[in-house]
């Protein structure tokens, strides 16, 4: 017997806290008998004034992550989605693998990461509107957390032109940001050398005005949860499209 909601696929999520954007966002986009399973990880809504606070938050994280895992695995899923995205851009491409291994190891089960769901969207992207090798990045981060952002990418090959941190000021209020705040953070970082727009930093809500700035832009612009999402869909061979979340969900 199979779950009676779940009968595709039961995603195990996990996200700290404080996140309100990813639960709302992926089950938005998650198509019939497909179903998201949050475990919380437990952090405070600490002040981020300054690099030494962002390490902070980030160490504070990692501690507690493995036992959200655990909590979410009595749900028998199928797959653990992470719900959280600085961790997996840190130390770059090397980090993320570690981070990758680690993760399945704890979760028994296939993982999938923001910052391999991005270098996967960009890669089938490609498809669609061309070469894509310069990139513009927008970030709720302080300068440590766009730091590790660029050189994420930067170990891919990618040419980083910008990568703009909000500097948001605690984990809270990541989330508070508003859509106007960041149509002007994709105007200020477009040009004719950006091939495409990547967003990190999974509580800022921007999944839908995404979509939409593809259309009067012309060119691809991940919002990492919905990138995120895309992935472990295909990744499990679910192969629906969803509309209103751009060309990855729509066409791919």
């Amino acid at each position: 017997m199979t779950d009676s909601l779940g009968y595709r696929m039961k995603f195990g999520v996990i996200a700290p806290s404080t996140n309100t954007s990813v639960q709302p966002e992926f089950d938005a986009m998650a198509p019939a008998g497909v179903t998201n399973h949050m475990a919380r990880i437990m952090i405070p809504d600490m002040p981020i004034n300054n690099d030494e606070d962002f390490d902070k938050l980030i160490e504070v994280i990692a501690s507690t992550q493995d036992e959200a895992v655990e909590r979410v695995k009595t749900c028998a899923m199928d797959h653990l989605v992470m719900g959280m995205s600085a961790e997996t851009f840190w130390d770059g491409l090397d980090g993320a693998k570690k981070l990758q291994k680690h993760m399945e190891q704890v979760a028994g089960t296939g993982v999938t990461m923001g910052s391999d769901a991005c270098q996967a969207a960009l890669k089938v992207l490609s498809t669609q509107y061309g070469e894509i090798k310069r990139i513009a990045c927008i970030t709720p981060y302080q300068p440590v957390g766009d730091k590790n952002v660029r050189k994420f990418f930067e170990d891919l090959g990618f040419d980083v032109k910008v990568v703009l941190g909000l500097k948001c000021k605690s984990p809270v209020l990541i989330a508070h940001t508003s859509e106007a705040v960041l149509r002007d953070a994709i105007k200020e970082v477009d040009g004719d050398d950006v091939d495409a727009i990547v967003q990190a930093g999974t509580n800022l809500a921007m999944a839908r005005l995404a979509a939409v700035a593809e259309e009067w832009l012309r060119k691809p612009v991940i919002a990492i949860n919905t990138a995120t999402y895309w992935h472990a869909l295909r990744t499990n061979g679910i192969e629906d499209k969803v509309q209103g979340f751009g060309s990855l969900l729509a066409l791919h």
